[in-house]
């Protein structure tokens, strides 16, 4: 295909990504407008193929005349790959560092944006029944994915990715053993019921909605790279703004506040695991 051909049909596939990412918006009131074109470009190449549509205008007439297949499209357009302590490191230095300035809290809530099929969830959970602060902690754990908040809720993984799990629970600082909290049968890990009692589970946006609690604690981690600059500082100013005074935000490896419109409201805290601490008075 000449220069020019594959330049034209480049821009014709990057106008009806964005009408698609439109209808999905004025239909259903999910918001992907603001995420990064090149992921969602990738992403949506795959699911243009599981459709087996030519077009990305095929794939926007499918879905908007056919809702009963959003739930799979989701599935492409929101990341769901995730482990339990992943990046251990991360979960060390909130052991070691942030926890014993949430000792001072009578009570605590912690909120794990994004939190996808609920390994980073249990994790905390896990985290925080170590080091005894479970019973006076309230989770919220949200994602715009029902599909894997329902999964998240079941707190089944299978048996074959425990071992990992295990390693990194291990290398985080864990105090006990990680098959303490499961029960392991027919391939699958079923996580006790217990970790989860203090949860709330529920749909939520960081493209639309607002802020829901304040927060002592919040846990986002490896969703901002999705999102594109002005999405990214929506984001920021969210998390900013449920955060008490001196609260916790956790970002993912690759992501900063480097560049964020917000910056100037977070010190860094555990700069290597990419925790900030909000500025006293921001």
């Amino acid at each position: 295909m000449p220069a020019s051909a594959a330049t034209s049909l480049g821009k014709t596939e990057d106008i009806e990504i964005r009408l698609l990412l439109d209808a999905i918006y004025l239909k259903y009131h999910y918001d992907f407008r603001g995420y990064a074109m090149a992921s969602v470009k990738r992403r949506l190449n795959q699911a243009r193929e599981h459709f087996n549509c030519r077009s990305f205008s095929m794939l926007q007439d499918q879905v908007l005349h056919e809702p009963a297949l959003l739930p799979d499209l989701l599935r492409y357009l929101t990341v769901q790959v995730s482990e339990m302590f992943r990046d251990p490191l991360y979960f060390r230095a909130i052991r070691e560092k942030v926890v014993p300035h949430l000792r001072t809290y009578p009570s605590l809530k912690v909120w794990i944006a994004g939190c996808s099929t609920g390994e980073e969830l249990y994790s905390m959970a896990i985290l925080f029944r170590e080091e005894g602060l479970f019973d006076r902690t309230l989770f919220y754990a949200t994602d715009i994915n029902g599909d894997a908040l329902r999964k998240a809720e079941t707190g089944v993984y299978d048996l074959d990715r425990i071992k990992l799990f295990t390693e990194n629970h291990r290398l985080s600082g864990g105090k006990t053993s990680l098959s303490d909290y499961y029960v392991a049968a027919y391939g699958a890990a079923s996580f006790d019921k217990g970790l989860r009692k203090n949860t709330v589970f529920s749909d939520h946006s960081l493209a639309t909605d607002a802020v829901f609690a304040e927060t002592q604690l919040i846990s986002c981690r490896n969703v901002l790279i999705y999102f594109n600059k002005d999405l990214q500082d929506r984001a920021v100013g969210l998390f900013s703004q449920s955060l008490a005074r001196k609260g916790f935000l956790g970002l993912g490896a690759k992501e900063s506040l480097r560049f964020s419109e917000h910056a100037e409201r977070f010190a860094e805290f555990a700069r290597d695991e990419r925790i900030y601490q909000k500025r006293d008075g921001s």
